[in-house]
């Protein structure tokens, strides 16, 4: 095992972490990680149906299908890189390294797709499994926990209605912060009046933040 990732085989694991960037570089390397990534997402996509289908035998076939499309999103995977530190171990160009690529998403997810098609070679689909379910299993309960709370733009798009508003529309006012880490605040009107304001790393966590400052000076966020 190699960096704490069940992958024996050495070159196998540089492969999965290299970027094409890096390649670009370092004339002496011979392949990047983008046909490690097209397996493990064929890898990722078949674990994460089976496992769902056999860990919720009584989940209709739409919310199999949420929770499915919702565990290999690009920023939940980008997320489980996070988690094991691949942002650190990725060998990138020294531009996309300097501009932020260990922590950009899509590089992120990327490089957990390409480390999971490495351990599929390297150790078949069993180590796949014991690889994948407890970060799996971890990240479904929460999402269900999550799905099972009410979403505030959708409290407060149901309050606007039932009191003669239309939808509540959401503003961008504000960007700042350097590429790979901006900030962005948004304000929420409900007819011509500013209602709620926040913030957060992309324009929707910025506009859930607004509905919740919204949802909380209505006194609605009970």
């Amino acid at each position: 095992m190699v960096h704490n990732l069940p992958i024996k085989d050495e070159y196998l694991l540089k492969r999965a972490l290299t970027h094409r960037s890096y390649l670009n570089e370092h004339s002496e390397v011979i392949e990047d990680n983008e046909r490690l990534e097209f397996l493990g997402d064929s890898v990722l996509d078949f674990f994460v149906a089976d496992w769902i289908y056999h860990h919720f035998p009584e989940m209709a076939e739409g919310d199999l299908t949420k929770l499915r499309s919702a565990l290999v999103k690009t920023e939940q995977l980008a997320e489980f890189a996070r988690q094991l530190g691949l942002g650190a171990m990725m060998r990138l160009g020294k531009g996309e390294s300097e501009s932020g690529g260990r922590d950009r998403a899509n590089l992120l997810c990327a490089t957990f797709e390409a480390v999971v098609g490495a351990i599929y070679l390297d150790g078949g689909i069993e180590a796949v499994q014991a690889f994948l379910k407890p970060i799996v299993h971890k990240a479904a309960e929460e999402i269900i926990a999550q799905s099972k709370e009410r979403e505030p733009k959708s409290v407060l798009q149901e309050w606007a209605q039932s009191n003669g508003y239309g939808p509540p529309s959401y503003r961008t006012i504000s960007v700042r912060g350097p590429e790979h880490a901006k900030t962005f605040e948004v304000e929420v009107y409900i007819g011509n009046r500013c209602f709620g304001r926040g913030e957060g790393p992309n324009k929707r966590m910025a506009s859930k933040n607004a509905a919740k400052t919204a949802l909380k000076s209505l006194g609605l966020d009970k």
